[in-house]
């Protein structure tokens, strides 16, 4: 196949890229290595700055219409009471609320309207698993397995990681992250909701663990925050003790933890915050999770992803279109990214060590921090979190 552009991967990244290059009538093949955009353990938080591109974009109505549910602010719960940590009305209005969504329900309206497109071709059950390269070592696409385990090769004048933090396009062009590490894993898993449980984005900490949960109408995606390399320990104790763990934390639920009944039912993230400091070689660019893995806090890695997606089809759609692509202005886009890129992780890297960090080591009941409590005292600076949340650190319009 040939294209003006590939892109591997249909994450946030990938497919709103895929997209919004499309839409400048440049013929896009994207790869995507499952079958589906079903994935438990995504990011379900759409964020103000998203929801903005969204409108931009025609797409206000239509993600208004998918069984979302908006949150006003975020609350977590100490040992020693509940506090509201970010006020999302307090921005400014049509968006100011994070929308609880399910990502394949995202990903799937942005599919669905690019279908509609004429340059856009999505491959499913297609893994990249090497780049093509000319005699002079430049990238001139993707080689790839299809569905049927037959060799597809797409030849592309732009090749665009876009597959995550394992990617395999990066590995293969020889780009290696900073790796800031991270004290955590999560463990992902399900417990039913019953209409009288608390609705929203919910959050609770106690000695040892944190416990994240989303409200999905008739259930709650959990997760639970364990040290780094700490899954083996939970294991160890057993699946009695892991439930009596979550029982402790959201008492709420304890009398449906027994729903939890294999580890098949747990899937562990292993978080990583990393970054490319260098993020193209000729005919190549990596953007989202593969040139900057985010950590969870915050949930902004979803919003990150879309956030380079706009300014990379803004930067280079024109020149692309124009067929005056030079390598140099791959770099337009780390120019353009990589400070809300740095703030952003550095912001997530202090919030790991003071708070996250300090909970995974204490064996005692944990509470509220002091500007936890400020906020309560004073709400108006609840709007300092949601608007470095909600809105980030210069955030893209779609031109």
């Amino acid at each position: 196949m040939r294209a003006r552009v590939c892109v591997v991967g249909s994450g946030p990244a990938g497919l709103m890229l895929a997209f919004l290059l499309a839409r400048q009538g440049i013929e896009v093949v994207l790869l995507e290595k499952h079958a589906d955009f079903f994935r438990d353990f995504r990011g379900d938080t759409i964020h103000p700055s998203t929801l903005d591109v969204l409108d931009e974009l025609g797409l206000g109505e239509a993600i208004a219409r998918l069984p979302g549910r908006r949150e006003p602010g975020v609350t977590v719960s100490f040992d020693d009471g509940t506090y509201q940590v970010g006020d999302f009305t307090r921005l400014p209005k049509p968006h100011n609320y994070l929308l609880i969504l399910p990502q394949w329900d995202f990903l799937d309206l942005i599919a669905a309207e690019a279908a509609k497109l004429p340059g856009f071709t999505l491959l499913r059950s297609t893994e990249a698993v090497d780049v093509l390269r000319d005699e002079a070592g430049r990238v001139t696409g993707v080689a790839a397995v299809g569905p049927d385990g037959a060799p597809v090769r797409v030849h592309a004048e732009l090749t665009v990681a876009c597959d995550g933090r394992s990617s395999v396009i990066r590995d293969r062009l020889g780009l290696v992250p900073v790796d800031f590490g991270a004290p955590m894993d999560v463990l992902w898993f399900r417990i039913s909701r019953e209409p009288a449980d608390p609705a929203g984005l919910l959050g609770r900490v106690g000695p040892g663990a944190m416990l994240v949960m989303i409200d999905r109408h008739d259930y709650y995606q959990c997760g639970y925050v364990i040290p780094k390399g700490g899954y083996a320990r939970v294991q160890a104790e057993g699946l009695d003790g892991f439930r009596r763990r979550v029982a402790g934390l959201a008492p709420m639920v304890a009398r449906r933890v027994g729903e939890i009944t294999s580890w098949d039912q747990l899937h562990l993230l292993t978080v990583q915050v990393n970054r490319l400091e260098k993020w193209h070689v000729p005919g190549a660019l990596c953007i989202g999770d593969a040139a900057h893995a985010m950590s969870p806090v915050g949930g902004v890695g979803i919003n990150l992803a879309v956030q380079d997606a706009v300014a990379t089809a803004r930067l280079l759609g024109p020149k692309l279109t124009a067929g005056r692509l030079r390598t140099e202005d791959l770099d337009l886009v780390r120019k353009r990214r990589m400070f809300p890129t740095r703030v952003t992780q550095r912001a997530q890297r202090v919030a790991q060590s003071r708070l996250v960090g300090a909970v995974l080591r204490a064996d005692a009941p944990i509470k509220a921090p002091g500007a936890v409590k400020l906020f309560q005292r004073f709400p108006v600076l609840q709007a300092v979190p949601a608007r470095l949340v909600g809105r980030g650190i210069r955030p893209e319009h779609v031109s």
